[in-house]
């Protein structure tokens, strides 16, 4: 054998080489019909995300025809009566970042094939699979089932290309909706998000967070205002005053104090928060006992600022907002009049002459 043929044997062999992967493999390009699709959605610190394959209705009969009522044997694969893709190709994958419940039941994080069950009565079923990665109802097996739930579909304006959505959003959760034709498949979503928060608090403060005192402020700051978690609550508090004892620290302290009924501690801790207050500190702190109803407290407070910096023209301006939310109209009057004359911003004059247009003071 001569080199020059068997040059041309090893190109030949080369070339069939790369022709059988191309073939086997092909390039990337764009999926039609049905285009792949992902949609996320963020509760709490969760995330739901739903990966799928959107078909048209196209004009054609889709309940009872293109997606079969009921649970129907499959002509491929396992060869089992299964429940409908949620989608087109591949499973359609519902994925949860923590520990979530399902229709009221409990299902751990991770990821899921999501498939439904439409009856002709608008009853149906929703099912998670932990069997995620197979194509389609194809080799559904129920051994695989981390849950079943009953749901009633809703009608709806018609939606051409299927579609996943989340609506009735809330603290804890929410609806993921499957939309097409003119069906809604709802399915509730539910997380704790408050035990999630803090779980997660107590990990982040054991690392490079737990370095600062913002930090563990934030974590205390969350649990009060959530009336969760008191214990930790004061531990982190009591790291984050430890840490920087100023204006912030202190009144996270006070107010963990007040809601643990111990009034009388509380007000001596707030009293030293005010005594290092900066003016911004104590103005937030006053229009906050404003937001509480407390305007005998915000006058108290703004009154301070308005004697710690008597050049502050925004000082004068916050002072007459409160006596006016309090219905103290000849106060108010005084005190914007004051914040007019003390060279203020653009944006303090406006809301002082506001104010006095509205009480007649101008």
């Amino acid at each position: 054998m001569t080199k020059i043929f068997q040059h041309v044997l090893l190109t030949l062999s080369l070339v069939s080489f790369i022709v059988a992967n191309v073939s086997a493999q092909g390039i990337t390009t764009p999926r039609t019909p049905s285009p792949a699709a992902t949609i996320s959605q963020t509760i709490g610190i969760s995330t739901v995300s739903v990966s799928y394959s959107r078909p048209a209705v196209k004009g054609r009969e889709i309940w009872g025809s293109l997606v079969p009522y009921g649970w129907n044997k499959q002509a491929f694969g396992l060869g089992k009566e299964a429940p409908w893709r949620a989608g087109a190709n591949e499973n359609t994958v519902i994925e949860f970042s923590h520990d979530v419940k399902v229709g009221g039941q409990a299902v751990p994080a991770g990821k899921y094939g999501l498939f439904f069950v439409i009856n002709n009565d608008n009853s149906g079923e929703a099912i998670l699979s932990k069997e995620y990665r197979s194509w389609g109802s194809f080799f559904y097996d129920p051994a695989y089932d981390q849950l079943r739930t009953k749901i009633q579909l809703h009608d709806i304006p018609h939606t051409e290309l299927l579609t996943y959505d989340f609506i009735n959003l809330s603290k804890n959760g929410g609806e993921l909706v499957l939309n097409w034709e003119k069906k809604q498949f709802p399915l509730s979503i539910e997380f704790a998000v408050d035990d999630i928060v803090m779980a997660n608090a107590a990990a982040e403060l054991k690392g490079p967070i737990g370095f600062n005192w913002q930090g563990s402020f934030s974590a205390a700051n969350y649990a009060l205002q959530n009336k969760i978690n008191s214990e930790n609550a004061v531990v982190w508090a009591e790291k984050a005053l430890a840490q920087n004892k100023n204006f912030n620290t202190l009144n996270l302290k006070a107010a963990l104090l007040r809601q643990a009924g111990q009034a009388v501690e509380a007000d001596k801790v707030q009293q030293e928060a005010t005594t290092v207050a900066t003016e911004v500190e104590l103005n937030q702190y006053g229009y906050q006992l404003v937001g509480e109803n407390k305007f005998d407290d915000a006058i108290k407070i703004m009154k301070l600022n308005t004697e710690r910096y008597p050049d502050s023209a925004n000082a004068w301006d916050s002072l007459g907002e409160a006596y006016a939310l309090k219905g103290d109209k000849a106060n108010a009057i005084a005190n914007f009049k004051k914040a007019l004359s003390k060279n203020p911003t653009d944006a303090v004059r406006v809301n002082s002459e506001k104010y006095l247009k509205q009480l007649g003071g101008k």
